[in-house]
Formats: C-alpha cells, structure tokens, sequence
C-alpha cells in the first residue's frame, strides 16, 4: 500500500531558483525512509509540505487516505501555564474527548434517564476507548518519558521555561504518544543524549508505522533506515539500503559516470579531429568532404548529452600542532561543582596525559559542559583544583558559539582574530572552509549553527596547539562537514578532550571514556566498542545476579587453582585461535561485500551473514576475557 507519493513537485522561494524541480518518489507502508542531501538541499521543505504547512507550485503529492502525519521539526506553540505533563498528555486529545461524552452521559443515566439510545452510544463509546488506549495512558506516558530521559521534575516545569532541547524532547514524546500512522523526523537526535537516541531506535524498530527521517546521525540511519533518497538538485535519487550501503553505492554511480563521461569526451575528441581534417580537406577544393564535416559535427552536438559528474569540494585544512614536552597535560584534584540545589558532581580526581584522546560522555544535564568550561577557566569549581601542564597551549570550541562581534561580516571577525592578516589572506583562508563569493560578506550572527561552527573552526586551526578541546564538535553539521572535521582530527597528533553523542564520531577517535553519571565520573581506559561491551555486562550481571559460590577452604584453594588455571590456559588458547580465524573470515567477507556493493540482493545477504559473525566474535571475546581472568592473565 502506498503511503506517500509525490510526483513532479516543484517549489521555488525566488524567481527562476527551484528548491525542488520535478522530484517524484512513493513511500510504501511499513518502510524505513532516511532522507539525505546537503543543507539546503530542501529537505525540511518538503517535510512541510507534506504535513500541508507549506504549499507548492507545481506537481502531485498523495498522502494514504485516513493517514495521521506527525512532524518533529518546529515546536508547536502550547497556552501559557501549560507544563511538560500537559503538553504530553495532549496527545490523548481524541481520547479526552471520549472521556468527556461518557462521562456526560453518565451523569445523564444517573440522573434517572432510561433510553436505551444512552445506553447504547455509552457501550460503543467505552469499546472505542478501551481499544485506543484510554485506560493506560498513564503507564504509556510513564514509559515514553523514562526512555526520553524527561524526569518527573521536569515534566512538573512549564513547558516555556525548558531549553530548545528539553522542548525538542518532550515534542518528540507527545508525537509517539498520538500514536501516527506516519513519522516524519526531522534531525530527532541532534537534542537526545546516547541512552534516549538508543532508546529511539528501538523504539522505531518496533514501530509498526512508516518512517522518514532527516539526519546527519550515519550511526542512527544505519541502524534504522532500509532506503535511501536523496535529494540532490531538486531530483530524487533512490539507494535500496542503509547509509552504509547509500555511501559505498554512490560514490560507485559517481566512478562509473565519470568513466562514462572521460569515454564520450574521447570519442567526440576523436569525431572534430576528423571533422576539422574534412572541413580542410573541402576548403581545398573537396567539395563533397563539406557535406560530410557538416553531418559529423551534428553527430558530435547529438553526443554531448552527458554533462561532467561533480562531487562536492572537500574542505582541506588541519590543525597546527606545537611540540609537547613532559607528561602531565591536564590533572584534576577532587573536584565539586553545584547550582543552588542542583548538585553536579564531587571528588573528581582525574589525570590526562600526552596523547590520549578522551570522550567524556552522559546524559544532558549531568554537568559535561560545565566541566569544559571549568577547565578552560570559563567557570570556577566550588571546591578542588584543576591544573594544566606549563607547556600546554590549547584550543576550545564550545557548544554554543560566540562572536564578539556578530554584526561584523566574515571577513571581519577573521582579520580582527589574527592581527597582520589582509583581506585576501584572510578570503583564501575562508575558502579553504567553503567560505567563498558574497557569502564572506555577510554578517555572522545570520549564520547557520553549522555555519558558525566552521567559521570558528577556522579560526582555531590557525593556532599551534596541543591540547583540542571540543564540546559537541559535530552539532549543526551536515555529513560532508562532519566527516571533513573528523579527517581534521585524524591528522591532529596532539591531545584530544571531547564531548559528543554522536556515536560514530567517539567510535572513531576515542581510546578512553569517561562517563559522569550520579555525581562522579567513572574512568574506562579503553575505546567506544569495548566501554559498550563492558557496560552490556554490567546491565547483564544486574538483572542476573551471580549465584553464590560455596566457600572453599584455605588448604584446598592453591590445589584447585593450579588446575583451574591449566585448564584456563588450554581453553583460552583455542579461544584464541578461534578469534584469529574468526577475524580473517570478517575481513574476507568485508572484501567480498566491496566487491558486491553495486548488487543490493547480494550485498544484503552478505551484510547479515557479517553481522552475525561479527556477534560470533563479540561472544569468543568475552569468553576471552572470562578465561584470561580465571587463568590469572
């Protein structure tokens, strides 16, 4: 059944400039949609479109009859006074309703009417409510919220009074609960932390609805998009997979166009050659080699149908690092931190060295950012000590980004930065960021979020530095631009501190984790897929306790452990060996899966048999740890 079909649609907000220019898709029931394309590219318009917010020009668009559509992506404006609860429960508005004209005809029956007609409407009523959920509304907000991380403090708060955010979060909330037949997500995670993002997915998973989503989250759509469309030049191009699928497949469709242009170009190449030697040869008294010239060169123009495949400029510039001599980059002594009654954390003593590459992560409001700023002097701890070592320089981009002189255009604020710098230095500096043309000329504070990012960035890299601090460094970003800053930090050999949830960005460049949760941080030396495993154990051993082991005596425990460590031993090197052999056949079947990506059936049936080898592996790994443990290594 399709649930969604545009066709043709065309929309433009200047004369003679199409956002969208004849792009015709359908969604069919059921399907897992992520929507792609650079910023700008329309995206959101159409989104709006497709809720009716906005009109359009030209074209078709057919939403299932009786569908009910639920957009995340403005917030919608609640009465004064109205709090979280509020705001969540109106998405039992169908329900109240009921409620109100049952309870009107109670009242009518207990007042002594006896038509069987009240009677009747009061059963049909009450099955209606009983169905739609009207008697667990209760538990369902309960279980929206918890996985939302919105506590019963917030939700006593008014709905004005919470962060961009908060209010991004509890909109989502309100839009699960009205339980649509259709979701439209428009950038979902960009406000959520790891355990509410996590706790998205699987609730889209199990979603029996249909779903399209905005996102530059690459971890977020490969775990829960099964296509991709892109919208690229006001068209619709179409990936039958998720985004890992979509990237490998379009930089494939790129090669094989360009392979397809370089070839037309040679042969029409070829064809003037031949058509300038007739058109000498008829100058010289050949009449008939003229006739021929001209039908060549006719033939040439019929060729040119394919126009040059473009990839969008990557942005090329890195940090500048400065020698780093000793040991100590930064040290923590028993640090504490609170608001008023709002209790952060306390006794954090932590240490940094030369070179790691620390994620600090937790859920919002737990004091990351707060901790950033005490370290870069921005705020002060209530009681402990931070020091940073004497040969530290270091530089800071924060979440939310400040110009001190935002009606200043770009060129402006780049000058006004580096003291010396020209005005075509600093021009050629801006275009490296994708700053070029009349953009240069605006002032900053009509940036994007992303925009601004960048322009600070650039600023940044100017610096010999050797301890980068980040806060959020992907927010705002489009997928070109994130993957431009993550190739910039790959290059950075200097010290990396970084806050993030963005779980592709910490896989990629954390080698330890620290987690503030409950007022303290605790310490994991180790990268993003381990830290997960251990915490899936934690989780483990909490819902199933360890049995109690009889205590053994003093005299039989060297005996017993001698043989349990032997046989320890000789398991933990078949497990090992296991592994080896496990990780040879994972790196094949990656192999094969390259050499198969243009073959989305086949890709697919590949992809899950690696899937499942890759759980095979995490398993042999635990089992790994568990025998090292018992044979004492």
């Amino acid at each position: 059944m399709i649930e969604i079909q545009v066709s043709g649609l065309i929309k433009s907000f200047e004369i003679g400039k199409n956002v969208l220019d004849g792009l015709t898709f359908q969604i069919d029931q059921g399907e897992r949609v992520g929507l792609l394309g650079k910023n700008g590219a329309g995206k959101t318009t159409l989104f709006k479109i497709l809720t009716g917010e906005l009109d359009y020009d030209e074209g078709e668009v057919t939403v299932g009859t009786g569908r009910r559509v639920g957009l995340i992506s403005q917030i919608p404006v609640y009465p004064a006074g109205y709090t979280v609860e509020d705001v969540l429960r109106s998405a039992f508005s169908r329900l109240q309703r009921l409620a109100e004209e049952m309870e009107s005809l109670a009242e009518r029956m207990a007042a002594g009417e006896s038509d069987p007609e009240i009677l009747r409407r009061y059963g049909s009523l009450n099955e209606r409510f009983e169905a739609f959920g009207g008697y667990d509304t209760d538990v369902a907000v309960n279980k929206i919220a918890n996985g939302l991380s919105i506590t019963q403090e917030m939700r006593r708060q008014l709905f004005d009074s919470l962060s961009g955010g908060e209010k991004t979060r509890v909109n989502l909330g309100r839009l699960i609960l009205e339980d649509t037949d259709i979701l439209l997500l428009d950038e979902p995670t960009n406000h959520l932390d790891l355990h509410a993002t996590e706790w998205l997915e699987e609730y889209i998973r199990g979603f029996r609805g249909t779903v399209v989503a905005i996102s530059h989250d690459r971890y977020f759509l490969d775990r829960i998009v099964t296509r991709v469309i892109e919208i690229a030049d006001g068209k619709a191009e179409f990936y039958s997979g998720n985004y890992s699928f979509y990237a490998v497949e379009k930089e494939r469709r790129y090669q094989e166009r360009m392979k397809q242009y370089l070839k037309e170009q040679a042969k029409i190449e070829q064809l003037e050659k031949a058509a300038d030697q007739l058109r000498l040869w008829a100058f010289q008294g050949m009449d008939k080699t003229y006739r021929r010239a001209i039908s060549m060169e006719k033939r040439i123009e019929r060729m040119r149908t394919t126009s040059k495949p473009t990839k969008a400029r990557k942005m090329d510039a890195r940090f500048s690092t400065a020698e780093f001599h000793g040991d100590e980059v930064l040290a923590l002594k028993s640090i504490a931190k609170s608001y008023e009654e709002k209790h952060l954390f306390d006794g954090i003593t932590l240490k940094v060295e030369g070179g790691e590459r620390i994620a600090l992560i937790g859920d919002n409001g737990t004091g990351k950012s707060t901790l950033i700023k005490m370290i870069m002097g921005e705020l002060y701890p209530d009681d402990g000590r931070i020091r940073t070592g004497p040969q530290v320089k270091s530089a800071y981009l924060p979440q939310i980004i400040h110009f001190e002189h935002p009606d200043w255009n770009l060129v402006e604020n780049m000058m006004a930065a580096k003291r010396g710098l020209s005005a075509q230095s600093a021009r050629n500096r801006l275009a490296a960021y994708d700053f070029r043309g009349e953009d240069v000329f605006k002032p900053v504070s009509v940036l994007s979020g992303g925009e601004q990012s960048r322009l600070r960035l650039c600023m940044l890299m100017d610096d010999e530095i050797n301890f980068l601090i980040l806060d959020e460094p992907t927010n705002h970003l489009d997928i070109a631009s994130r993957e431009w800053i993550e190739e910039a930090v790959e290059a950075y050999d200097g010290t990396l501190l970084f806050v993030s949830h963005d779980r592709y960005f910490i896989n990629r460049f954390a080698t330890r984790i620290w987690e503030l949760a409950n007022g303290t941080i605790t310490d994991y030396p180790m990268g993003f897929a381990q830290y997960r495993q251990v915490k899936a154990q934690e989780e483990t051993e909490k819902v199933e306790p360890p049995k109690p082991v009889k205590e053994k005596t003093v005299t039989d425990r060297p005996q017993r452990g001698n043989k349990a460590q032997q046989a320890a031993r000789r398991q933990l090197t078949i497990c090992q060996r296991e592994i080896e052999k496990l990780e040879e056949a994972i790196a094949a079947k990656e192999a094969e899966m390259e050499q198969n990506a243009c073959d989305y059936e086949k890709y697919g049936a590949l992809y899950a048999e690696k899937e499942t080898m890759d759980e095979q592996l995490l398993e042999l790994m635990e089992k790994w740890e568990q025998l090292a443990e018992e044979a004492g290594e």
